[in-house]
């Protein structure tokens, strides 16, 4: 594997290993993000979590990779609607301005970008 698809490859998995254990160390906080219309919000916490970690897990071993890849981007377009939750609602959370809501979509649509990258075999490139 490429220099830059490995670092690319070990952000990807510190990102999903320190975001998942931060779902339970603090599924408080995690709470507050998920949107109102969604039923049994500290369930639905604890599960992307737990998904969080076995998909950096599944990036460890060169078998799992690309699985633990699609996952991880499916899983990170499924929170999107926190993210834009956070983003319509930006009152409810004073501690983080507005441009820093923003960017955060941005940094996610970036993020979904770099697993599909940097999990795929060498045969598959964005071209």
């Amino acid at each position: 594997m490429r220099y830059r698809k490995r670092v690319a490859l070990n952000f990807v998995c510190f990102w999903f290993l320190i975001g998942g254990i931060g779902h339970f160390a603090r599924s408080d906080w995690f709470v507050q993000i998920v949107p109102p219309y969604l039923p049994q919000p500290l369930l639905l916490v604890w599960i992307s979590g737990a998904f969080e970690l076995l998909g950096a897990a599944g990036l460890l071993f060169a078998s799992t990779r690309t699985a633990a890849g699609n996952g991880l981007a499916l899983l990170t377009v499924c929170v999107t609607p926190a993210n834009v939750y956070m983003l319509q609602q930006h009152q409810l959370f004073p501690q983080f301005p507005l441009s820093v809501l923003v960017l955060r979509l941005l940094v996610q649509v970036a993020l979904i970008a770099c697993i599909i990258w940097c999990t795929r075999p060498k045969r598959w490139r964005f071209r």
